[in-house]
């Protein structure tokens, strides 16, 4: 039953991922701009969102696949997600010039769901059949 439900919750986390990158992550007062997933002011902190939502994408058919080789290789892209959201969590939340940007809701949940999808990649909902 929590098996099932970890699926599930997986899932969920893969979609809000993807919505998370659209949503606003920091504000930069002394720019009046706020910062998401696919902008940062003349492009200096990437667009962490052109690496995240392919692979949320890509993690989210292969939880839906119940093969083994789907199971091993969304654990592998769920632990590259982890570190490149980390990567970019703590990039744009970086101080520079005495002056700390506003976090906002995006950066949480995209941080929140990429850790959930790795819980849920590794403990996948599949039977296995026993040799005799």
């Amino acid at each position: 039953m929590f098996l099932k439900l970890l699926y599930w919750v997986g899932v969920a986390a893969c979609i809000l991922l993807i919505v998370s990158c659209f949503l606003p992550w920091v504000y930069y007062a002394d720019l009046k701009q706020s910062f998401s997933g696919f902008y940062s002011y003349q492009n200096e902190y990437g667009k962490p969102g052109k690496f995240l939502v392919p692979i949320a994408a890509i993690v989210l058919v292969f939880m839906l696949l119940p093969k083994i080789w789907a199971k091993r290789t969304n654990l592998f892209l769920c632990a590259l997600a982890v570190a490149y959201a980390f990567k970019s969590f703590v990039l744009f939340n970086s101080c520079y010039k005495n002056y700390c940007p506003e976090k906002l809701s995006g950066i949480y949940l995209m941080v929140i769901s990429t850790v959930v999808m790795l819980v849920a990649a590794v403990f996948p909902d599949m039977k296995m059949n026993a040799k005799k």
